[in-house]
């Protein structure tokens, strides 16, 4: 089994009647009620952010060739970008587990395409590499490199990390209103959140858990708490099912 299994005898919470959970649970709404209002304020702040401007002529290779960054907004006037670490020449199962984690909830785009926004991926590598790459985990976010760019697109942020940037088209101009990266990037994932509100959370070690809890997801000689078997999670279903793996043409 690719997947590992919380044991059977893993420590669980006290069991108490129905009326007294609720009161503990009540008293934890409030605190996540206050953190929500508090997310709503710095979301409020962040929109009032001063904008740099970025040269619209700045150049990606897409599918077609190369092409430019404001070509990459599609036509429409917002773009987030994930700037996907790139280790160009190895094979799929050496790429990223942290990208490739945020990468695979990029699935439905309609909601943000309906608020005039598109999501793609500048890939810090090699365009044919990372177009396989995209069509070995069956994804469809648009994909880029940035490679011809990534020194203006990046600059004053170390190349390699993840990156997910923020852009407003006015016309032909393009503006930069906003970047984050490391845990900021988890904005794009889902499976996160859900593992946050379970018993045992994201089971990794640097989690603040009671004793006994199942903390097995975590670094031990570089294997990422998002790797299986030597491979990012989510490769190993695209393995199974047959699917290419190969990065080179």
């Amino acid at each position: 089994m690719r997947y590992s299994r919380v044991p059977e005898d893993a420590t669980l919470p006290a069991v108490v009647e129905r009326d007294e959970r609720e009161t503990r649970l009540e008293d934890l709404r409030g605190r996540e009620k206050a953190h929500s209002r508090e997310g709503d304020a710095i979301a409020a702040e962040r929109r009032r952010l001063p904008m740099v401007e970025v040269d619209a002529s700045l150049e990606l290779v897409g599918p077609q060739g190369t092409t430019t960054l404001l070509e990459a907004f599609d036509g429409r006037r917002q773009l987030l970008a994930y700037f996907a670490m790139w280790h160009t020449g190895s094979p799929a199962s050496e790429q990223c587990p942290g990208c490739t984690w945020c990468m695979a909830h990029l699935g439905e785009l309609s909601y943000l395409h309906s608020r005039d926004i598109t999501v793609a991926v500048l890939a810090q590598g090699p365009y044919d590499e990372g177009r396989r790459y995209r069509d070995f985990m069956g994804w469809s976010v648009p994909w880029y490199s940035a490679l011809p760019s990534l020194d203006r697109l990046l600059v004053g942020r170390a190349r390699g990390m993840m990156h997910l940037v923020s852009y407003v088209r006015c016309r032909d101009r393009v503006f930069e209103t906003y970047w984050t990266t490391r845990r900021g990037v988890e904005v794009l994932d889902s499976s996160y959140r859900l593992m946050d509100l379970t018993v045992w959370g994201r089971q990794e070690r640097h989690e603040d858990s009671p004793d006994g809890w199942p903390q097995g997801w975590h670094n031990v000689d570089g294997e990422h708490v998002l790797c299986h078997d030597g491979r990012p999670i989510a490769q190993w279903a695209r393995v199974e099912s047959g699917c290419d793996d190969s990065l080179t043409g």
